[in-house]
């Protein structure tokens, strides 16, 4: 069998390849290179699918996060607690703020933030918690909200993997605020870096909307300083073209996680769970391979399958803590061992819309293999 790709950008743009080409003719010729016309469509378009009204286009995922945290308030002093298995985005769009990461460790089972370890570590200086709805599901967020009733702590939801996965019936954002990114691998993903944020507060949108065109809403007229962040109508063409689809695109991944469920029952893997109440999109598919406590098992596995032509990966190998970057946090190994442990033992295979069933047999006969080698 060909190799089987993590994810199959060039199978998505087949389904879109026509509408972006007119739709790039149609940027060119007006020259609507920044913001216009189809930017503001896919903004209204988006909020509707997101179930808000109001949605803002940013040049990627990071600014979103860092332009939401700041439309909250957060600044210099300011905690902001967040888990500490995410994508060092997460945490940059904290600092890159002003703000000061605190970590906390991750449920066992579903490697989305521990609610009650988010709570316990509520400071006088915590201004912001991020849940970050990882691999595909939400958060419990109405538990983290109900948490902190009574105190003036925002949630800002990073939501850059979650684009149409909801929560007892609710999108990200539905609450407050979240941010999202368009990187080409999500499940809606634009030809280059772009973000949004979403919310459903009318002065956190136009706050947002301020910071990232330099702090003014008209041309010279700089109110607070902001950044230049901003989506360009490029993108907004395919990701207008690929929205229209996600919602199909989001049940045949549903449909694909399922036939892995069923296939790698008998593997001697720990397969993903779904929270109650929670509809899952799968944008990454993880496995947990067992192991000794380091990646040797699972990084063995990896390379296994690899060189059999099958695209698994791993999401995420360093814990936010054990980065470089934020090693002045000081938090030593173990400070979190269910993120640690997931780290080592991860696997994520591949899903994407237009996989097909012999294929996810072959990843798992493959893996098979490669479990046992």
């Amino acid at each position: 069998m060909p190799k089987i790709p993590l994810v199959d950008l060039a199978a998505a743009h087949l389904e879109v390849a026509e509408e972006v080409e007119s739709g790039f003719k149609r940027i060119v010729a007006e020259t609507a290179f920044i913001g216009g016309a189809e930017v503001a469509a896919f903004e209204r378009e988006y909020a509707a699918f997101s179930g808000v009204p109001h949605c803002v286009g940013v040049a990627n995922g990071t600014d979103a996060l860092e332009l939401a945290l700041r439309a909250v308030g957060v600044g210099p002093g300011a905690e902001v607690i967040l888990p500490a298995n995410t994508f060092i985005a997460t945490a940059e769009a904290v600092a890159r703020a002003g703000g000061q990461p605190v970590l906390v460790d991750c449920d066992p089972g579903s490697y989305l933030i521990d609610v009650d370890a988010a709570l316990a570590a509520v400071t006088p200086a915590t201004r912001a918690v991020v849940p970050v709805h990882l691999y595909g599901q939400l958060a419990d967020v109405e538990r983290l909200r109900a948490g902190l009733t009574g105190r003036d702590v925002a949630v800002v939801e990073d939501a850059a993997q979650c684009q149409g996965a909801t929560r007892h019936g609710h999108q990200a954002g539905t609450g407050g605020i979240a941010a999202t990114s368009f990187y080409p691998g999500k499940n809606l993903g634009a030809y280059g870096d772009a973000g949004a944020v979403v919310s459903a507060d009318a002065d956190l949108a136009t706050t947002v909307r301020t910071l990232g065109s330099h702090g003014g809403l008209t041309r010279y007229a700089h109110d607070i300083v902001g950044m230049n962040s901003r989506l360009d109508g490029l993108q907004a063409v395919v990701l207008r073209a690929k929205l229209a689809r996600l919602a199909g695109w989001n049940a045949r991944r549903r449909a694909a996680a399922a036939r892995y469920h069923e296939l790698l029952a008998p593997l001697d893997v720990v397969r993903p769970v779904t929270l109650d109440g929670n509809e899952h999109v799968w944008h990454i598919y993880c496995v947990r391979v067992p192991g000794d406590g380091t990646p040797a098992r699972r990084d063995e596995v990896l390379s296994r399958l690899n060189a059999a032509g099958v695209g698994a990966a791993i999401h995420y190998p360093v814990p936010v803590h054990r980065t470089g970057a934020f090693a002045h946090l000081g938090h030593p190994a173990g400070a979190f061992p269910h993120a640690e442990r997931a780290a080592t033992e991860l696997l994520s295979l591949p899903i994407y819309p237009q996989i097909t069933p012999a294929q996810q047999a072959h990843v798992v006969e493959t893996l098979a293999t490669a479990l046992s080698g």
